[in-house]
């Protein structure tokens, strides 16, 4: 099953979620800012990705700049605040199976579909 984390908000998730809709592909939508992805969750996306942490952070968003930007955080401390602030997450995020990327560009996302 294909799972994209979506924010409609944000043009560069709904760009990656219209791709999915015309793959004509099965696929489930979460909309990670209503419902919360926990800790555990952010873990496995993260080695889906084969990431770091840091890596999937929004580094522009103003509570990052305001609150973590200059601090020394653990991988660890980086997904409690990602838990905690969501919006921090980079986007969108598509998983199929073991596969992940962040669909920037939209592009990536052929890679795993």
């Amino acid at each position: 099953m294909i799972t994209i984390y979506h924010n409609p908000r944000c043009r560069k998730s709904r760009e990656g979620l219209a791709l999915l809709e015309e793959s004509g592909k099965t696929f489930e939508v979460i909309k990670y800012l209503d419902d919360s992805v926990s800790e555990e969750e952010l873990k496995t996306i993260i080695a889906k990705l084969g990431v770091k942490p840091i890596d999937l952070v929004r580094k522009n968003e103003s509570i990052w700049k305001s609150e973590f930007k200059d601090k020394e955080l653990s991988d660890e401390q980086i997904i409690k605040v990602m838990a905690k602030h969501p919006k921090l997450i980079e986007r969108p995020i598509v998983i199929n199976g073991n596969k992940a990327v962040v669909g920037r560009p939209k592009e990536l996302i052929l890679d795993i579909i």
